[in-house]
């Protein structure tokens, strides 16, 4: 079935895992929540892009001046709302907001952060301070590989290029300075089959949506004998194995 990636998402109305069961094993040195305290203080402005239903930011973002975060979908930003009444957090703002089309004010933001989104380096670019920082966390073309080789699918499957060199690029053709990029390991041990299964609906890991091509997908139904399969393969003592590919990058303006 082919999908509006709007849809999707507005659909999907939140990204908390809370209900997931899983642990994570970090082989680099590079935590994303860490790069946000290292370049934010008590009187930064900070722009959050893609948040979802805000659950990065209200959780893990720190006190300072002013937080927008925003989104494209509606619903995401609904429950952002909802979530920041109960958390009693404040100088946090969520609106909607389309990436590839920013509206903030030039020259306003000490920091920008992307979470898992796509991203517009010029327009981040504008909206930054001169000496503030921007701060990517990506999936990469390889994450979940063994996965999406055996459904012969998935998120970049057919991308030649890897996402995390095309988003390099971009913000090195944007002028940002000091720009680095961090390859990110990460294993994914999931409880049970359930919560791999829960993952697999939740994200589009195995949808067909390219990073050049993402206004639709196709959103494909989870064969059990394939799935099965990789269960079997991945079941270790620590839980169902899944190896995660990310990537950081840290740009200043």
């Amino acid at each position: 079935m082919n999908i509006n990636e709007y849809e999707f998402y507005n659909k999907l109305a939140n990204w908390s895992f809370d209900n997931i069961n899983y642990i994570s094993e970090n082989f680099t040195d590079w935590i994303y929540e860490d790069e946000v305290l290292k370049h934010s203080n008590v009187n930064s402005k900070i722009l959050d892009l893609g948040t979802a239903a805000g659950e990065k930011v209200l959780k893990k973002f720190p006190e300072c001046s002013e937080i927008l975060g925003t989104d494209f979908s509606e619903e995401m930003i609904k429950n952002a709302n909802i979530n920041l009444a109960q958390s009693g957090r404040k100088n946090i703002k969520f609106r909607v907001m389309n990436n590839l089309k920013m509206n903030t004010p030039d020259n306003y933001f000490d920091l920008v952060t992307a979470r898992h989104t796509v991203i517009a380096p010029k327009q981040i670019y504008k909206t930054l301070k001169f000496g503030g920082y921007l701060i990517v966390r990506g999936v990469d073309k390889l994450d979940c590989w063994e996965l999406k080789r055996m459904f012969k699918t998935g998120q970049s499957f057919y991308d030649k290029k890897p996402i995390s060199l095309i988003d390099y690029e971009a913000i090195l053709d944007a002028n940002f300075r000091n720009v680095e990029l961090i390859p990110l390991h990460v294993i994914e041990y999931y409880e049970t089959k359930e919560d791999l299964y829960a993952l697999l609906l939740k994200v589009p890991i195995l949808n067909n949506i390219s990073k050049n091509h993402n206004e639709t997908f196709e959103r494909i139904s989870i064969e059990n004998d394939i799935f099965d399969k990789y269960v079997a393969n991945n079941t270790t003592e620590k839980g169902i194995k899944l190896i995660r590919r990310y990537y950081g990058i840290v740009a200043q303006k």
